[in-house]
């Protein structure tokens, strides 16, 4: 893996203005966009479903990440390939058939991730690593924004690296989860391709110069 890429949660931003904030994203020079889907049973918090996906692929072409933090995902899936999603990434804690669901989203020409809680092992997903695209470790428990990263989890994007250099794999690893200036240089350099940044993006006072300063990071035995 390359350059560090930067995925601004839109989570943290006004709703009110998602247009803005999405203008904000592309002008700061960060690829992705990350959106977090709540549906309030498996996280308690709601946010907003597969229309506000496609009100925004229609305005943008920045790579859209579907994070579902919803029960039973498979449900939920095709919504989210029909609105534009470019990557979607279901828990592992909520998906009885995950294999069957990782292959049902890459059939549709998308990127498959698996996520896990912060209360989860990285064994419970060693059988689908082979058939993701993209791992995301959760440093925080999720539903909330602008929590702080649990430092213990760090540990388990290292497993991943470990894990993906032995294997000879090429699914990204990604963290969400209180992750900033601060923080970026630990997850980075312990493996991390993907930050999710959302507090410390929307409420920065220069974007663009945190998107270059992370983008810039060393990666693992730099």
């Amino acid at each position: 893996m390359n350059s560090t890429i930067v995925a601004p949660s839109l989570l943290a931003a006004d709703f009110s203005a998602a247009g803005e904030a999405l203008r904000l994203v592309e002008s700061s020079g960060a690829p992705w966009l990350h959106l977090d889907v709540m549906d309030g049973r498996f996280v308690p918090n709601l946010t907003f479903g597969p229309k506000m996906v496609a009100d925004l692929r229609r305005r943008s072409k920045l790579f859209f990440d579907a994070h579902l933090m919803v029960e039973s995902p498979e449900t939920m899936v095709d919504g989210f390939i029909e609105a534009g999603a470019d990557a979607i990434t279901f828990h592992a804690e909520a998906c009885v058939h995950a294999h069957r669901l990782a292959e049902r989203i890459r059939s549709a020409g998308r990127k498959a991730g698996v996520s896990i809680v912060p209360s989860t092992p990285v064994s419970v997903i060693v059988e689908l690593m082979r058939c993701v695209d993209l791992v995301l470790v959760m440093t925080v428990n999720p539903g909330f924004g602008g929590q702080k990263l649990i430092p213990g989890c760090v540990r388990k994007v290292e497993e991943l690296y470990e894990f993906r250099e032995r294997e000879g794999l090429g699914f990204e690893i990604a963290v969400d989860g209180g992750v900033n200036r601060e923080t970026a240089p630990r997850v980075r350099a312990a493996g991390a391709d993907v930050l999710v940044m959302g507090s410390a993006f929307f409420e920065s006072a220069d974007p663009a110069d945190l998107v270059r300063g992370v983008r810039a990071l060393p990666g693992p035995r730099a």
